[in-house]
């Protein structure tokens, strides 16, 4: 891990929907999760930089189905935020998020939200493989254990998840510990 030195232009806030942070779907520690992305947002909007708001569009019947209480975001965006919806675990796939980045000539993200190895994972990855710098906060992301299973293993704990989810993205990105190390600019 490493501090980030440099600012960034942009925060991607992955998937951070009431049904992945709030009741009895809400991931492991989700009100730790929800405060450190909120600082990683005020510290965005302070410095006026770029802010979207990934907007999962789950299948009928899961808690992000859309148009049901867990899909909302959990934070209200601005004036000027942008919201983008996804089908797909990539924000990239079929959304206009690299239209988006191009038009506002953004270099550098900050990637947070849900969930480490799936959404935010497929998106930083696409993101390195397109020539971003990505910074992402190891405090402001998160996941759901992985359950035992019969002749593959026993659980394996949200937070080991992450921290998995983290490594296999290489030496490209760079892991900060801690949100409030984020600058934006």
């Amino acid at each position: 891990m490493s501090e980030s030195v440099k600012p960034v232009e942009g925060l991607l806030i992955i998937d951070v929907q009431a049904g992945h942070v709030e009741g009895e779907h809400a991931v492991p520690d989700a009100a730790r999760l929800a405060e450190q992305v909120a600082d990683l947002l005020d510290a965005a909007r302070e410095a006026d930089a770029l802010v979207v708001h990934v907007q999962n569009d789950g299948d009928a019947g899961q808690v992000d189905e859309p148009g049901t209480a867990g899909w909302e975001l959990h934070f209200r965006p601005l004036a000027g935020e942008v919201v983008i919806r996804k089908a797909h675990d990539d924000a990239f796939r079929e959304t206009s998020l690299a239209e988006l980045l191009a038009e506002r000539s953004i270099r550098s993200l900050a990637i947070c939200g849900l969930m480490s190895e799936m959404c935010v994972s497929a998106t930083a990855r696409t993101a390195l493989d397109r020539g971003y710098r990505v910074v992402l906060p190891h405090d402001a992301h998160g996941t759901t254990g992985v359950p035992a299973a019969d002749g593959l293993g026993e659980a394996i704990p949200a937070a080991v998840v992450s921290r998995v989810a983290e490594w296999a993205l290489g030496d490209r990105v760079e892991v900060v510990p801690h949100a409030k190390t984020v600058a934006f600019g």
